[in-house]
C-alpha cells in the first residue's frame, strides 16, 4: 500500500489497519525467530508501512489543531 492509498482512508480505517499491520508485524518476528523468513526484508517493509500509517495519523491531528 502506497502513501497516496493510505491518505484515502478515513481515521477509524487507519486505525483499524494499524492494528492489523501491528499485529502482523509482531507474528512476523516470531515467526522469524522460529525458522528464518524466505525474505527477511518483509520485516523491515511491515516497518515501514507501521510508520506510515502513524506519519499519516499525526499530521491529520496536527491539522485539527
Amino acid at each position: 500500500m502506497k502513501i497516496g492509498e493510505i491518505r484515502e482512508l478515513n481515521d477509524k480505517e487507519l486505525l483499524e489497519r494499524l492494528d492489523a499491520e501491528v499485529a502482523r508485524y509482531d507474528q512476523m518476528k516470531i515467526n522469524h525467530s522460529i525458522s528464518p523468513l524466505d525474505s527477511p526484508a518483509q520485516i523491515k517493509q511491515q516497518r515501514r508501512m507501521i510508520a506510515r500509517i502513524k506519519t499519516v495519523l499525526r499530521q491529520r491531528e496536527l491539522n485539527q489543531q
